[in-house]
């Protein structure tokens, strides 16, 4: 760059203010005009016909407060059940489980069962066919402490005109229980074994009235039980208390289908929040 340019670097002020349209500096803005068109846009919008549109009573959504609380209530349930994994020995059983709710998703509850056997096809089958009698035990009763927690609340529709509600419950537990060995041969007398049982579940109730409920559920107890010992004569483990001496040690899981109707006291409930 020379000397005569006529430009000197670093001065800002080298652009032509012909070259800006600046716009009409002096025109003046019109406030009664500016109101006249937005009186006129005001009217056009109420000219304008406002369309209805009919409500029903389809249109309104109402969502219904539980009808079923369990808060400090409690539960009676009567219940049977049966043996779902045991191919020689079938059990039913008769019990009861009384519950006390903390809250409406907590419970603790004791049970009681009592226990009846009946040998499977698959039993005489093996007695048949190898010339062998099964190792078996029966149950003779069981009692636990049991807790319960319920994450699952639902309701469904029957037919479209009826809502039916049911929640499903978590349970798991600590008791005791006795088993009775059958001895494979007669002539030698069997034993009973005193046992520790915790057991785990799952189980849905379905609710029928404000007082009333039905129950089923899988149970699964878990225990430690003893079996007569094997080559078992009269010259080896004869007696009773050698033969408890020498029994031969199994883990069990003695899983049970459940199903009962239960019964609350009281009969009758109050809502403690507002609909």
């Amino acid at each position: 760059m020379g000397a005569d340019d006529g430009k000197k670097p670093g001065n800002g002020s080298d652009v032509n203010p012909d070259e800006i349209d600046m716009g009409d500096t002096d025109k003046q803005g019109d406030l009664n005009a500016d109101l006249n068109i937005a009186d006129q846009n005001a009217a056009a919008v109420k000219a304008t016909p406002i369309k209805k549109t009919p409500l029903s009573w389809q249109d309104i959504l109402v969502v219904i407060r539980k009808p079923f609380l369990k808060v400090r209530r409690t539960e009676l349930l009567p219940f049977v059940g049966t043996t779902m994994n045991d191919n020689m020995v079938r059990h039913y059983t008769v019990g009861g489980e009384l519950a006390y709710y903390l809250t409406d998703v907590l419970a603790v509850g004791v049970e009681g069962l009592y226990y009846v056997h009946s040998f499977r096809e698959p039993f005489d089958l093996v007695a048949r066919q190898a010339r062998r009698l099964p190792t078996v035990n029966e149950y003779n009763w069981s009692a636990a402490l049991n807790f319960h927690y319920v994450p699952v609340y639902g309701k469904f529709a029957i037919f479209d005109h009826y809502l039916a509600t049911w929640e499903a419950a978590f349970t798991a537990g600590i008791g005791a229980g006795q088993s009775q060995v059958i001895p494979r041969d007669t002539k030698f007398p069997g034993f009973s074994n005193l046992l520790i049982m915790p057991n785990v579940g799952a189980s849905m109730r379905f609710f029928l009235s404000k007082w009333m409920t039905v129950s089923l559920g899988i149970r699964d107890y878990v225990f430690y039980d003893h079996f007569e010992p094997k080559n078992r004569s009269e010259t080896m483990y004869a007696t009773l208390s050698d033969a408890k001496d020498h029994a031969d040690g199994s883990l069990i899981n003695n899983v049970m289908f459940q199903i009962g109707v239960s019964f609350w006291l009281p009969k009758s409930f109050e809502y403690t929040t507002f609909r």
